[in-house]
């Protein structure tokens, strides 16, 4: 069983598509072992995505996701890094594939509906910046 973070981000929120978004991971087969809604402080934004601070777009990034909620998850299943990149479609929205989360609920390339973990180094990262062992479900 693999394990990966995935976020609902802060226009994924406001657009109220959180059920939608867990309506797809389950009907994949995807299990969902943890999940919260939070609100992400300006310091915590920067430490998730400490990897990029030197790119461009570090800022932006960073305000964007402390402007409103969050839903972080805990996904398992197998392959499912795999799957869920494939549901969440291209980072660019207008380069996903039709009937994807993004390709279907994001406005521009930064306010793309969701996150998810592209590696399990990465996921094994993200997840603990989130939960503790005891917030996630065993399956």
């Amino acid at each position: 069983m693999e394990r990966t973070l995935s976020i609902i981000k802060p226009d994924g929120v406001a657009k109220n598509v959180i059920g939608e978004v867990i309506k797809r991971f389950e009907a994949d087969g995807i299990q969902i072992a943890a999940m919260k809604m939070i609100q992400l402080t300006k310091t915590q934004a920067k430490g998730f995505y400490a990897v990029h601070k030197d790119r461009p777009f570090f800022d932006s990034l960073t305000d964007f996701m402390t402007s409103g909620p969050i839903v972080v998850m805990v996904l398992e299943g197998k392959n499912v890094i795999a799957k869920n990149r494939k549901l969440m479609g291209a980072t660019n929205f207008e380069d996903a594939e039709d009937g994807t989360i993004r390709k279907d609920y994001a406005t521009n390339i930064e306010k793309n509906v969701v996150h998810g973990s592209d590696a399990p180094e990465t996921a094994a990262f993200e997840i603990g910046y989130f939960f503790n062992a005891l917030e996630i479900q065993e399956k």
